[in-house]
């Protein structure tokens, strides 16, 4: 099963002390789901096209059924107000690839289908 993860794409912050009680309870509500920061507003650099605001990672181990339950679970919807009420973006729940993924496989998929011309 591949791990999942919960990315935001967030700007616009505003400080607040409601960030500062967001940031000191958000753990606890990862832990039960074993949910880590992998990014957490860390140094960006833009290679390609726009990115206004900081990006933030939290990898779900056990995969969708953990980074959903996290994000509906009682604990973390009563903080999330904390930080939406002050910094806005865009959050989303995305599964990971197995390990040992290949992207020619996909690739290969894709063109066997070919319902749009992919073949050569």
């Amino acid at each position: 099963m591949p791990a999942a993860y919960a990315l935001a794409h967030l700007h616009g912050r505003s400080p607040h002390p409601d960030i500062i009680e967001y940031l000191e309870r958000i753990q606890a509500t990862l832990d039960p789901f074993h949910g880590r920061f992998v990014i957490h507003g860390g140094e960006l650099e833009v290679v390609e096209g726009e990115w206004p605001g900081s990006v933030v990672l939290i990898e779900f181990p056990g995969g969708m059924t953990d980074a959903r339950a996290w994000y509906a679970s009682p604990a973390y919807q009563d903080i999330l107000p904390l930080r939406t009420d002050h910094i806005g973006g865009v959050a989303v729940l995305v599964e990971g690839v197995d390990p040992g993924y290949d992207p020619l496989k996909r690739a290969e998929k894709l063109r066997s289908a070919d319902p749009s011309g992919y073949a050569r």
